[in-house]
C-alpha cells in the first residue's frame, strides 16, 4: 500500500470530501491495527489506541504537507500513541489487561492460518518484552511489504543505522523466542518437570529459565529440520484481517461540529468535520466501509455481548476449584438449570455449576428426543487435537464429545472449545464416561493421564465459572452448529462422535466398571429448560477463540 496510489484521495479528503475520508479511514485502518495489535499483542487498551491514532490522524489531516509521506506519518503518530500509553499506564494495569484481552499472536495464527515455522514465528512474539515487541510490530510490516526502512526508522525516531542494529538485536531475541516455542511444542521430560508450576503465560522469568534450559538440552536443542529466517516466512504475509463487529467511532467526544472545527487545524473544512458526528456504522473483516455512516471498527469490550451471542441468564455459583482445592458448594434449586425460568432460550447459556453426584447416587432417567440422524463433516470419528479443528453438526440426534486432556504435555490456562454458528436448537443432555476430568488417576495406573492434572506435573485450569467436564459429554442437535477446537495455553483433544439415545442411555447408567469413579449426570429436562452449553453463539465470529471464554458475566 503505497501513499502516492492514494494521492487524490488524500487531497480529497484535506479538501473536505466525506466519500475520500471514508475511503481514506477504510484503507489504512487495517494497516494501524496491525501495527498496535502487534505491539500490544492484542492487550485490552488496542482498541482505544487505534481510535486515538485514526481519531489524531483525522484532526492534524489538513496540516500534511506532502501526501506521498502520509504512510510514515500515520504509522509515526500509531508508535507516538503506543508510547505515551506505556507512559500512562501502571504494570498493575497492564498485567490486568493482558489476562482479559485476546492474544494477538492467537488470532494471527488462525485468521491467517499459519503453519509450522510460520505459527512457531507469531507465537514467539508473545515472549518478547514490550520494547522489542513495539520494533516487530514495524519490523513486520516491512518484511510483510507494508512499509520501508525509511517508514520504521522513522516511526520509532532513529536514524536508519540505529534502526538497522535495533532490527537486528530484536532478530536474536525472536530467535531464541521461537525456540523456546518449539521446545515447548516437543516432548522433552526434563522441561516438562521444569514448567510443572508455569501458569501457561509467557513472562520475562520463565523466558529466561527455559532459555537457560535449551541451551544445555540435547533434546531441546537438536533442530529436526533446518530453522528458516523469520524475514523469509513472513515475506509476503498479508494483514491481519479486522475483527468483524470492531467499531470505531471517530466523533469528537460528544463536540458538536462546529465546536469541532473550531479546534481543528487550519485548512480543515467544517464539512468533513461534520461527518465525524455521524453514528457509526460496522465494517466487515474486509473493512469496507458502508455509505452514509462514519466510520470504522472497534471490538466490544468485556461487556455482555449482543442477544445473537452468548448471553448467560442463570444466577451462578463460584466456579470448580483446581484439584488441590476444596470442592464448591453445591449449587440451590434457584440457579439449577432445570429451575431456571426465561425467554429466548435457543442461543443463550444456562450456566449453573454442577457439582458431581455421589458415586452411589443413580442418574435421573433420561428423556427420549426425536432421533433422524446426524451429519458430521468429520465423519463418524472426528478427532480434533489443535487450535483452529472444527467439525460441523447438522441434523437432529445425539452427538458424543470426549474430552482428553494431557497435562504430562503442557499444563496451563484450558481454553474452552466453542459453539458456533447455531441455527436451530442445542441441549446439553448428560455427561458420562464414568468420570469427571478433575478426578484424580484418571485415566491409567500411573495417574493424571487424561484428567486435569496433579502437583507431579502441573494442572490444566479451567476459566472461572465453567462447569467441570465428564469425559464424556452429550449434547442434541437439531438444526446445525460448529464445534471448533481453542487449545491454547494446556493441550487436549477432543474426539466428536454422531450418537444415539441408546449409546447415552447406556453409558450413564452403567454401574462403574472396575477403577472408574462414578455414575453418569442428565442434565436434559425433556423441556426447553434443557440446559444450553457454554460458550455457545448464534453469530459466526472469523476467529471462535474470540467467543467469550467466561460464563460469569
Amino acid at each position: 500500500m503505497d501513499s502516492q496510489d492514494w494521492r487524490p484521495t488524500i487531497a480529497a479528503a484535506q479538501a473536505g470530501d466525506r466519500r475520500a475520508l471514508d475511503e481514506l479511514v477504510a484503507g489504512w485502518l487495517p494497516l494501524v491495527y496491525n501495527i498496535v495489535g502487534r505491539a500490544l499483542n492484542g492487550h485490552a487498551d488496542v482498541d482505544d489506541v487505534v481510535q486515538e491514532t485514526m481519531l489524531r490522524a483525522v484532526h492534524n489531516l489538513g496540516s500534511l504537507r506532502d501526501p506521498d509521506s502520509f504512510r510514515s506519518w500515520l504509522v509515526a503518530i500509531a508508535m507516538r500513541q503506543i508510547r505515551d500509553r506505556a507512559r500512562r499506564t501502571s504494570p498493575d494495569r497492564l498485567e490486568e489487561g493482558a489476562t482479559q484481552a485476546a492474544d494477538f499472536a492467537e488470532l494471527t495464527v488462525l485468521r491467517l492460518q499459519l503453519e509450522g515455522q510460520r505459527r512457531e514465528v507469531a507465537e514467539a512474539v508473545r515472549w518478547l518484552d514490550d520494547e522489542d515487541r513495539h520494533l516487530l510490530s514495524l519490523w513486520w510490516l516491512e518484511v510483510a511489504g507494508e512499509l520501508t526502512r525509511r517508514e520504521l526508522a522513522a516511526a520509532v525516531g532513529i536514524t536508519r543505522q540505529h534502526a538497522a542494529v535495533r532490527v537486528q538485536r530484536m532478530k536474536e531475541r525472536l530467535e531464541t523466542a521461537r525456540g523456546i516455542v518449539r521446545a515447548l511444542d516437543g516432548a522433552c521430560p526434563d522441561l516438562r518437570e521444569l514448567t510443572v508450576r508455569w501458569n501457561g503465560r509467557p513472562d520475562s522469568v520463565w523466558r529466561k529459565r527455559l532459555a537457560r534450559h535449551i541451551r544445555g538440552c540435547c533434546y531441546c536443542g537438536d533442530t529436526r529440520e533446518s530453522v528458516v529466517p523469520a524475514e523469509r516466512l513472513l515475506v509476503g504475509i498479508a494483514l491481519v484481517p479486522l475483527p468483524v463487529g470492531f467499531t470505531l467511532s471517530l466523533a469528537f467526544g460528544g463536540k458538536t461540529a462546529a465546536a469541532a472545527a473550531a479546534t481543528a487545524s487550519a485548512g480543515w473544512s467544517a464539512k468533513a468535520l461534520s461527518a465525524l458526528t455521524k453514528p457509526a456504522v460496522a465494517m466487515t473483516a474486509g473493512a469496507t466501509i458502508v455509505a452514509g455512516g462514519a466510520y470504522v471498527v472497534s471490538q466490544p469490550p468485556a461487556a455482555p455481548p449482543s442477544q445473537a451471542a452468548v448471553t448467560p441468564t442463570a444466577a451462578v455459583t463460584p466456579g470448580p476449584p483446581s484439584p488441590a482445592a476444596p470442592p464448591a458448594p453445591t449449587p440451590s434449586p434457584s440457579s439449577s438449570p432445570s429451575a431456571t425460568k426465561k425467554r429466548d432460550l435457543y442461543g443463550t447459556v444456562v450456566d449453573a455449576v454442577d457439582r458431581a453426584p455421589d458415586p452411589d447416587a443413580r442418574p435421573a432417567a433420561l428423556p427420549r428426543r426425536p432421533e433422524a440422524g446426524i451429519t458430521s463433516t468429520g465423519g463418524p470419528k472426528a478427532v480434533m487435537q489443535h487450535r483452529g479443528d472444527s467439525v460441523t453438526l447438522t441434523g437432529q440426534g445425539y452427538v458424543l464429545v470426549r474430552w482428553q486432556i494431557s497435562p504430562a504435555s503442557r499444563p496451563g490456562a484450558l481454553v474452552m472449545p466453542a459453539w458456533t454458528g447455531l441455527k436451530g436448537r442445542l441441549f446439553h443432555v448428560a455427561s458420562g464416561g464414568w468420570r469427571r476430568m478433575d478426578d484424580p488417576l484418571t485415566g491409567a495406573p500411573n495417574g493424571y493421564v487424561t484428567g486435569m492434572g496433579g502437583p507431579d506435573i502441573g494442572y490444566a485450569v479451567l476459566p472461572d465459572g465453567t462447569q467441570q467436564m465428564w469425559q464424556n459429554e452429550y449434547f442434541y442437535v437439531d438444526g446445525s452448529v460448529t464445534l471448533t477446537q481453542n487449545e491454547r495455553g494446556a493441550d487436549y483433544g477432543l474426539t466428536v462422535f454422531p450418537s444415539s439415545w441408546e449409546a447415552v442411555d447406556k453409558d450413564v447408567n452403567t454401574g462403574p466398571p472396575q477403577g472408574a469413579l462414578r455414575y453418569g449426570l442428565v442434565r436434559d429436562t425433556g423441556t426447553d429448560a434443557a440446559p444450553v452449553p457454554q460458550y455457545v453463539t448464534r453469530a459466526t465470529p472469523a476467529d471462535p477463540a474470540t467467543v467469550p471464554q467466561r460464563s460469569r458475566v
